[in-house]
């Protein structure tokens, strides 16, 4: 999508209310974003929408109110390659915060190892939006991230994707599929849905539980709980705050978000493993 058609996103606005669940200490947010002022980082030509300028700050300003201790910078596809932006948030702060960057199957070694010392744990391939990583290319990269225990995070419209498994074992690294896998319904006995379900619970995967608001039926409680009794220990949680690219849909409430776990983990213990154990595991590593 050309420049001149990429719709404003509007800049979210803090939570109006404390959630009514309380978050456990060391809770972790696993997918927001930060945009900069367009003039110190362009935005790519062709992209799906125009993001507001929001940095860290004004995500810390949420997360205190939210209960949130911890959160991972995930490169957004208005950006492309070029993840100054996240990269220079994440040197500005503490060690509260990781990264997930999009880069070529040519990066060289010298630029993987500073983004590692700034606290990048992982690699997005974006197979929905454009400006990424490519499937082939990230297989080609896959080794390079395994010698730095990495993981590949995968962007994937599951119903559209045939063969996840077959990709999931051919990368050899953790796998990380966001937003659901952006499934077409929420049945949970949908194919594409019960092949994921399937490697969440031989381990082979990890899922995120974010974004509900993006797909077509936002009541994604029976997919939450479906995976959690497949496999909680490859679950993961995210606000994808600030929730830009939404055209016409109104902005989420990230308190609404925090109070959603209680239909989707009801158990105490798995929504601590969720939020504190599992991304403790996968990024602070």
């Amino acid at each position: 999508m050309e420049e001149g058609s990429a719709p404003l996103s509007a800049a979210p606005s803090p939570p109006g209310r404390q959630p009514r669940l309380t978050l456990p200490p060391n809770a972790c947010d696993t997918h927001i974003h930060v945009y900069g002022e367009a003039s110190q980082y362009p935005l790519a030509t062709r992209r799906h929408y125009t993001p507001a300028a929001c940095d860290l700050e004004h995500y810390r300003q949420s997360a205190r109110m939210l209960g949130i201790t911890r959160a991972v910078l995930v490169q957004p596809s208005v950006y492309g390659f070029d993840n100054r932006a996240l990269l220079d948030a994440l040197r500005g702060n503490d060690a509260n915060f990781r990264g997930v960057v999009v880069v070529g199957a040519d990066v060289d070694d010298a630029t993987l190892e500073r983004m590692g010392a700034a606290g990048v744990r992982g690699v997005r391939a974006n197979l929905v939006n454009s400006n990424g990583l490519s499937a082939d290319d990230a297989l080609q990269l896959a080794p390079r991230l395994r010698e730095r225990g990495w993981h590949l995070q995968l962007q994937v419209a599951i119903d559209a994707f045939a063969g996840l498994g077959d990709f999931v074992s051919r990368v050899g690294i953790p796998v990380v599929v966001d937003h659901f896998g952006l499934p077409a319904s929420s049945d949970p006995d949908r194919p594409a849905f019960r092949e994921l379900l399937a490697l969440v619970e031989r381990g082979l995967c990890w899922v995120k539980l974010s974004a509900h608001y993006r797909l077509h039926d936002t009541n994604v409680t029976p997919l939450a709980r479906a995976l959690a009794r497949s496999n909680p220990t490859r679950l993961l949680w995210a606000t994808d705050w600030p929730h830009a690219g939404l055209g016409a849909r109104p902005m989420p409430d990230d308190a609404h978000i925090v109070d959603l776990l209680e239909d989707w983990l009801p158990d105490d213990d798995v929504r601590h493993q969720v939020l504190v154990d599992n991304p403790s595991r996968l990024y602070w590593i």
